[in-house]
């Protein structure tokens, strides 16, 4: 049975389809043991930035590929504002457009040239198109540099036409596979906001990135796909409401090397601890004199004030241990047992933080830690 959603999906291209459907996509490549896509389904609203993450292979690009026309799926349904992108890719077209991750800019061209060819391409008039150009040069803050050839444009300079050159053509879904890879702070900041305001004008956003705090900024929803399947689907703060272990404990301890082992399995039996790892921090073990805030606490004493604390002892060999307690219990309830139970074993603790799991946690526990 098809439903109310699908159906409007699958009607011809009106104000009220979906800017985006996928039903049961699947894409096999000749001679490979498994699907590249197998059985994706999910659907985006008009003005919703939706987020498609995963692993290197794990079918992202080859999703994209399909909603963008430049990949023949072999079943399976992929619907552009209620268009069929197999049955009328030249008409998809004209409502999406791609940012890729790697610039494939003319650079022969100056910046004003790429946006002009670019809108000419699409049947825009002369003077429509040198007014979009002109806004949308002043909008990416790239006017001044408007008539240089691109070949001299930073990576960020770069990555802002590629933005701009996409929304020439005013389309309805924007696709932008990694955005802001190799980006420096400023530039990264700066993609970002503009981003944020174009999802503040109702423009439809597929993202796939790798950086989870983008996912996490800027994306309504996100789809975590592994193998070629969506693992999970929702909101960021409700997929990092998945994770075991609601809170996290972050320790620094300061401990000689070769008591760090037993220490670390002694963390992971405290009850309440789901799981403990070590992770690595900059930085030391406090500013160095004065007595260490959380000796009174181990001892049976009150916690101290202000949050996250940071004592003046030097750890033995240098660099404060720090470990992370995944926890199903209040995180806070399992700071006094930990801090006894690091002092029991000939421990300090020199730094101590209490967090919830993000989305990064969410990856790597739905798709493993193994390199691919």
């Amino acid at each position: 049975m098809i439903s109310q959603v699908e159906r409007a999906a699958a009607s011809p291209a009106t104000g009220d389809a979906l800017p985006v459907m996928v039903q049961e996509l699947v894409k096999r490549y000749p001679k490979r043991p498994t699907n590249a896509v197998d059985g994706v389904s999910f659907s985006v609203a008009h003005g919703e930035v939706f987020g498609l993450l995963g692993p290197n292979g794990a079918g992202k690009t080859t999703t994209v590929g399909v909603l963008t026309t430049r990949v023949r799926p072999t079943s399976g349904l992929a619907m552009v504002t209620g268009i069929d992108v197999m049955r009328d890719p030249v008409a998809a077209k004209r409502r999406l457009a791609t940012v890729p991750q790697r610039s494939n800019l003319d650079r022969a061209l100056s910046a004003r040239q790429i946006l002009l060819f670019h809108a000419a391409y699409f049947g825009i008039p002369a003077a429509e198109r040198t007014r979009r150009a002109n806004a949308l040069l002043e909008e990416f803050g790239l006017l001044d540099r408007a008539d240089d050839k691109v070949d001299f444009f930073s990576g960020g300079q770069s990555q802002r036409i590629m933005i701009a050159r996409a929304l020439m053509h005013q389309p309805e879904v924007l696709f932008l596979d990694e955005p802001t890879t190799g980006l420096d702070p400023q530039a990264r900041l700066f993609v970002w906001d503009r981003l944020r305001d174009l999802r503040s004008r109702g423009v439809t956003m597929i993202l796939t990135t790798h950086d989870m705090d983008e996912a996490a900024e800027l994306c309504a929803r996100v789809a975590i796909m592994d193998r070629g399947k969506i693992l999970a689907m929702d909101t960021p703060e409700a997929l990092t409401e998945t994770v075991p272990g609601q809170n996290s404990l972050e320790v620094g301890i300061a401990v000689a090397a070769g008591d760090r082992e037993a220490l670390l399995a002694a963390l992971s039996a405290v009850p309440g601890v789901e799981r403990a790892e070590p992770v690595s921090k900059s930085g030391g073990g406090g500013p160095a004199g004065g007595a260490n805030p959380w000796a009174a606490f181990a001892a049976g004493g009150g916690a101290p004030s202000g949050g996250a604390a940071r004592g003046a002892v030097a750890p033995p060999d240098g660099t404060p241990y720090h470990v992370r307690l995944y926890t199903s219990v209040d995180a806070p309830s399992l700071v006094a047992p930990v801090a006894r139970l690091i002092t029991d074993n000939g421990g300090e603790l020199v730094d101590l933080s209490i967090g919830k799991p993000s989305l990064e946690d969410v990856f790597i526990h739905l798709t493993g830690r193994a390199l691919r």
